[in-house]
């Protein structure tokens, strides 16, 4: 306990899934939190974001830990927006330590139009880097940037995507590029001691791989796939015999990372994929 007593940690997608578990494992650390989310549906995505109840949520099982929350929704699509918020953030808790950029969104299926791929690049990656720009200002000596990018945009190669469609594209793409802004950001940041790192998830249990979308693309085969359809499907992604990690399987890196432990930890892609990368390498 304790590995982030008195830090501020700032995260973007916070109101559930993988956020909410990052703000969570952080405050047990010891770190207040800026909690930001959209809080609405994209039409893109044909399955339902976290609303305002979700974010209140996370907030309250942040104060359960015992630590100050400040909540703030916000399109991280929207620099000014971003900036004001995160702002506001800071001016409330004093100070920021850390920035977990992870909103996001994957709009998979074949058959959309290319805004399914513009608009998951505008989240996915301008969203990120909006995130990570916005805090920059704030951060002190020692501050840690962690983004969330993904084992799929490790894998080389740009090539058909079918049946996954033009938004998996995008969110390939994005994770592709923001591996790249992370190795660069690191050299850029790095004679102010701020550390620039990625972590990089394979199927993640959250509502991003629990809906519909992804159940027809992983069994085009069936009119009603559900979960137990798919899930062959998604074990078959990793060498080892899982169909997916936990969120708080990130989240445990993400204490790593915005903690002193890897005070000397920057530029690092860091794969939490159950051998995805070396099986799909082969």
């Amino acid at each position: 306990m304790g590995r982030v007593d008195g830090r501020v940690a700032l995260i973007t997608g916070a109101a559930r899934g993988q956020g909410r578990s990052h703000a969570v494992r952080l405050a047990e650390e010891g770190a207040d939190i800026i909690a930001i989310d959209v809080c609405r549906d994209l039409e893109v995505t044909e399955y339902p974001l976290a609303d305002a109840a979700d974010l209140e949520e996370t907030g309250r099982l942040v104060e359960k830990t015992g630590r100050r929350v400040v909540l703030r929704q916000a399109d991280v699509r929207d620099a000014a927006a971003l900036k004001e918020a995160v702002a506001s953030g800071v001016a409330e808790l004093g100070r920021l330590d850390a920035v977990v950029a992870n909103a996001g969104i994957l709009p998979i299926g074949a058959g959309r139009p290319v805004t399914a791929f513009t608009d998951t690049v505008d989240v996915n990656l301008l969203g990120a880097v909006n995130t990570v720009h916005a805090a920059l200002p704030h951060l002190g000596e020692g501050g840690s940037v962690i983004l969330i990018g993904s084992v799929t945009g490790q894998i080389p190669g740009f090539g058909d995507t079918t049946p996954a469609g033009p938004g998996f594209a995008g969110y390939r793409f994005a994770k592709q590029v923001l591996a790249s802004y992370v190795s660069t950001l690191a050299v850029q940041l790095a004679p102010s001691g701020t550390r620039v790192n990625a972590i990089h998830p394979t199927n993640v249990d959250t509502a991003m791989l629990r809906n519909d979308p992804m159940y027809r693309t992983f069994r085009p085969d069936l009119e009603q796939p559900g979960w137990d359809d798919a899930e062959a499907g998604f074990t078959g992604i990793q060498a080892m015999p899982i169909a997916y990690v936990e969120a708080i399987d990130v989240s445990h890196a993400v204490v790593y990372l915005a903690s002193p432990e890897s005070r000397y930890v920057t530029g690092l892609q860091m794969r939490i994929d159950g051998g995805a990368l070396v099986k799909q390498s082969l």
